[in-house]
C-alpha cells in the first residue's frame, strides 16, 4: 500500500502516508478523519479499508470535489472505533 494524504497547496506534491501513523491516530481517538489524494489508486484505499475492518473498525470512504472540474477531487476516509 503506497497511500499519499491530500495536497495543501495545488502546486505541492502529496506526502506519503505511513499505515503505522494512521493506526497510531485511529487507536488514540475514537473516531478519525482522513484526506487522501487523487494519485491514490482505488484499489490501495479498499486494501486500507480491508485492514481496518479486518480490526474490527468502521470504515467510510467518500470522494469529495473541491472544484468543477472532474480531476478536482480527494478522498474522504472515517474510522471509528
Amino acid at each position: 500500500m503506497d497511500l499519499k494524504f491530500a495536497r495543501t497547496d495545488v502546486t505541492a506534491k502529496p506526502k506519503k502516508a505511513e499505515l503505522a501513523k494512521i493506526e497510531a491516530a485511529v487507536e488514540k481517538d475514537e473516531s478519525v478523519i482522513f484526506y487522501f489524494d487523487k494519485e491514490n489508486s482505488h484499489k490501495d484505499l479498499l486494501e486500507l479499508q480491508d485492514y481496518f475492518e479486518a480490526k474490527g473498525k468502521s470504515f467510510y470512504m467518500n470522494e469529495v470535489k473541491y472544484g468543477l472540474s472532474d480531476g478536482e477531487y480527494m478522498y474522504q476516509v472515517h474510522i471509528i472505533n
